[in-house]
């Protein structure tokens, strides 16, 4: 197996640089937000849909540290691995590591949401919107990164060894 990464189309690096710098700005709104013990711009604070409720209860920290923090940490990651540059880099392993970045982030997301929806009793419209951005980074890095890490072969790598 090659292990040198293949080119990937322009809107691939353009979509996934994008959705992980709004996923870093609504991580570090949520982080600020946080600290500051203030409510969340334009969400309720009754009812289903209840940030404040989500955003403090047990499960918005994971081992004493807040999830928002981690989204910070995440997004910054993952900005800078889905920037054009990083996409660029002939480094296998820095691919790699994008890809196992997002399906560990969507892991978490399935269980803050299974969290929210059956222990919490109520959602987060900012957690929700980050919890989305992970899952549209999931389908658009599962579309590109098994052809580019050579997983499977692509159409036209399949033409140029006939």
């Amino acid at each position: 197996m090659d292990r040198t990464a293949q080119p990937v189309a322009r809107w691939a690096i353009a979509v996934t640089f994008v959705l992980s710098l709004i996923g870093l700005g609504i991580s570090i709104y949520m982080t600020v937000q946080h600290y500051r013990g203030s409510s969340y711009l334009g969400c309720s604070t009754v009812g289903f849909e209840n940030c404040t409720k989500v955003t403090t209860s047990a499960q918005s920290k994971i081992l004493g540290i807040p999830v928002a923090v981690l989204g910070v940490v995440n997004y910054s990651v993952m900005s800078v691995l889905n920037s054009p540059w990083a996409w660029r880099v002939k480094n296998y392993q820095v691919h790699v590591v994008r890809f196992a970045l997002c399906i560990v982030s969507m892991c978490l997301v399935l269980w803050l949401v299974t969290a929210e929806l059956l222990i919490i009793k109520s959602i987060c419209l900012y957690c929700t919107s980050v919890h989305v951005i992970t899952f549209a980074l999931l389908i658009v890095l599962t579309i590109v990164s098994p052809t580019q890490l050579g997983w499977v072969r692509s159409t036209a790598q399949e033409s140029s060894s006939l």
